[in-house]
């Protein structure tokens, strides 16, 4: 009888080691070890009468002390969302009811794509991600504590965009593994239509990648109420009314390749375009009231048509070399240009109804051409070698040049106004070097570095209210992090790091705004390069069924760039920026992951903040409690259909002078797949709730002698149907080639940019 149990206990044993062979040899079984960064993937054994079941909840997050992965290729939701949608799902990331994108509560970030920097992504992230399939990104990374590796730019750390593609790097490709995979995706809906196709390959040592994606949005039309009061001596009120209906091309391509040069070193080169336009029609109807209006006040109706065109050209090459046998030691050169070239038109016409009334409101018809020119060099080499077997050595240096040219032309009555036009040129240069060194040592992980940048700044005007000047600062950057294995499964880390937030052109711009007649907005070419300090407690577990991340931070900056508004002596609102404001911000951010069942999928995303905000020149102050969550649910239902709901939902938020309300959208998709899961056909639908489906936002600001309210109406309603085919002869996953190249430069955006306050649409 012992014999016999004995030879059961050996048979169950070689069947689940066979199950686990041939499950290792497939894609749906990725093997890892229990360290820091890598023991991600679970597999969970359950053992039947009638024989074993295998069951493996797909690596969605990769949880790190200083960074967070999330894999949108491994999400069945990437088939029917745009990378927007997918955003809402990435931990420390949060995108409100206008599309605005924040990290770890703050809009300062660097964006990157495949680890570079793409300055459309950086100027207008939320337009061009909610034009992008998710199927085209294979992951989004957040890193909330970047090394001294990276660029000091960007306050709140770096989202970092992984298209889907495949690259060689194994230094010495076999050709067994030649072959090729591609998709082709097509979708339609009632706010949007597009395609897209992707294919990537390897012949000997040579491997390619190239996609190529083109989308159409119409988004519907979006109202606007505002009402503003002004007191004292030129006590009034305005209210008006105004409505947009924007239409939004998006194209988007790019190519990469890679050759083996020998076993130890290999070159690439990438290539890519972005671009897309925007036109705006739209209407405004104002009423004026108060003393200085007379007794029944006047209406004017303002004809407003805009037409944005942004385009990004990139290139870059790179070498990288292996210096030592085991490959620990390398030398990675890499040389990038980028070229973006911008376009913005605005064409006003006015009417009243009391002309004896202008006299206090300039409603002179008037037309604004402003064409923007950035070219960008950037010349990096980083080098990583062991110390022994506990230290690693990464060290670098990097230079970069960038001109950016502004040519702003005014004209009222279809005459040219040279006293209201700009042109100027922008110089920035930056020499940076850093050293970091590492550690591992038993349970315990140590980081720490230092980077230093010189920056060079030259501006020349040749037109406009602006003097020429040049200047020149040095920043130290220091940053550490220490982590703790408190077991295989979970780990505890304490993190530190200062970043800073160079203002880009539109807010250094001093080219006057002035296609309202009430209103006036400029930049301001004084400000000073922002510095922020950033304190996390970072904790991390991962089973076979749950995954859980915890991130407690605070965030404090004494010369905080805030956009704030004045009445001048003329009775006109006038809106700029300053570093004016110091900021302290504490947040507790949340993401958990739950495999229920095979079958069924918990998900959430969510965080809370305190944000404290003060002006000691604007004496102004203004603080306030702030939350979100994503939580939602993915189902396997009969027929192996898949289905996904989210609810999404946002308190109030708070800047220095004033607030804004919350929303709450729901969204949900269906997916089946056909002929071997080759072809997938989704269907995807959003809604916000309540307000016949629309968003209804409202912000309130208050300044010196003024209140200002304002009633934004986006429509949410929208649905659409896509078809995805995989075609290609080769399963094979070739090992990705690590580049990196960060850019020094991003362009803090205000959440009030009209790019941003566009619905979000689906593809």
């Amino acid at each position: 009888m012992k014999q016999t149990n004995f030879f059961r206990a050996m048979l169950a044993t070689m069947m689940l080691t066979l199950s686990a062979t041939v499950m290792a040899q497939t894609d749906s079984l990725e093997v890892v070890y229990a360290t820091d960064s890598q023991a991600q993937d679970s597999v969970t054994w359950s053992k039947e009468l009638d024989g074993v079941e295998i069951v493996h909840q797909k690596r969605l997050v990769k949880m790190e002390v200083d960074k967070m992965t999330y894999k949108v290729s491994e999400d069945e939701d990437a088939k029917s969302y745009t990378v927007l949608d997918m955003l809402r799902k990435v931990p420390m990331v949060t995108v409100d009811g206008q599309d605005n994108i924040s990290v770890n509560g703050s809009s300062s970030f660097k964006v990157y794509v495949d680890g570079k920097p793409n300055m459309m992504m950086s100027s207008a992230p939320s337009q061009i991600f909610k034009s992008m399939p998710a199927s085209a990104v294979k992951s989004i990374e957040v890193v909330t504590n970047p090394g001294a590796k990276y660029d000091a730019e960007g306050g709140a750390g770096v989202l970092n965009i992984i298209m889907n593609k495949e690259m060689t790097g194994g230094m010495g490709g076999s050709s067994s593994m030649n072959g090729y995979n591609g998709n082709i995706r097509l979708s339609a809906g009632n706010k949007s239509y597009g395609a897209s196709a992707f294919v990537s390959g390897q012949q000997g040592k040579l491997s390619y990648s190239a996609n190529v994606t083109y989308s159409h949005q119409n988004p519907g039309t979006t109202t606007t109420m505002m009402e503003r009061e002004q007191t004292g001596a030129m006590a009034s009120t305005m209210t008006s009314e105004s409505s947009t209906k924007p239409k939004i091309p998006f194209t988007m391509g790019n190519l990469t390749l890679g050759y083996d040069i020998d076993s130890v070193s290999s070159i690439g080169l990438t290539a890519g375009i972005t671009g897309f336009s925007m036109k705006n029609d739209g209407h405004t109807s104002t009423r004026m009231g108060g003393n200085m209006y007379g007794g029944n006040g006047f209406v004017y109706d303002n004809d407003l048509t805009m037409k944005n065109s942004r385009t990004s050209f990139n290139g870059s090459l790179d070498y990288q070399r292996f210096l030592n046998r085991e490959r620990t030691s390398s030398l990675t050169v890499t040389y990038q240009l980028t070229y973006a070239p911008s376009n913005n038109d605005q064409n006003s016409k006015f009417s009243w109804g009391n002309p004896s009334q202008t006299s206090y409101i300039d409603l002179t018809d008037r037309y604004s051409e402003n064409k923007e020119r950035t070219t960008d060099h950037i010349l990096q080499a980083d080098y990583t070698t062991p110390l022994s077997k506990v230290f690693t050595l990464n060290a670098g240096m990097k230079l970069s040049y960038r001109k950016a040219t502004s040519d702003a032309k005014y004209y009222l009555q279809d005459v040219y106004n040279e006293a209201l036009s700009s042109e100027y040129d922008f110089n920035n240069t930056i020499l940076a070097g850093y050293s970091e060194l590492v550690s591992r040592f038993g349970k315990w992980g140590v980081k720490a570095g230092l980077r230093y940048e010189q920056t060079w700044q030259k501006v020349e005007y040749h037109l406009g209210n602006g003097e020429d000047f040049t200047t020149q600062y040095g920043n130290l950057v220091p940053s550490a992090s220490v982590s703790y294995n408190l077991s295989p499964s979970s780990n505890l880390g304490l993190t530190y790091n200062m970043r800073i937030s160079r203002p880009g052109i539109t807010y250094l711009n001093p080219y006057v705004d002035r296609s309202n007649p009430t209103e006036l907005s400029y930049g301001n070419p004084d400000l000073d390069t922002e510095k922020s300090h950033n304190v996390g407690l970072v904790f991390n577990t991962f089973g076979p069924k749950l995954m859980v991340n915890v991130n407690l931070s605070h965030n404090f900056t004494d010369n905080a760039i805030e956009q704030y508004s004045f009445y001048d002596n003329n009775n006109l609102l006038n809106s700029t920026y300053a570093n004016t404001a110091k900021r302290h911000q504490t947040s507790l951010s949340v993401f958990a992951n739950w495999m229920v069942h095979k079958n069924t999928r918990i998900f959430l995303n969510g965080g809370v903040d305190y944000s404290d905000l003060r002006s000691k020149a604007l004496d102004m102050s203004n603080n306030g409690w702030h939350a979100n969550l994503m939580g939602g649910v993915q189902q396997t239902l009969p027929w192996n259909i898949k289905l996904s709901g989210y609810l999404i939902t946002s308190t109030k938020s708070y800047s220095l002078q004033g607030w804004s309300s919350g929303f709450n959208l729901l969204t949900a998709s269906l997916s089946k797949s056909f002929l071997d899961d080759k072809l997938t056909v989704s269907v995807m639908g959003l809604t916000g709730l309540g307000n016949g489906g629309a968003l209804n936002i409202e912000s309130h600001t208050a300044g010196k002698g003024f209140t200002n309210h304002m009633q934004v109406k986006v429509p949410m309603q929208s649905f659409s149907i896509s078809l995805a085919y995989t075609f290609g002869n080769t399963k094979k996953q070739f090992r990705e080639r690590q580049t990196r190249v960060e850019n020094d430069y991003i362009e803090q955006r205000s959440q009030g940019e009209v790019i941003n306050s566009v619905g979000n649409v689906q593809q």
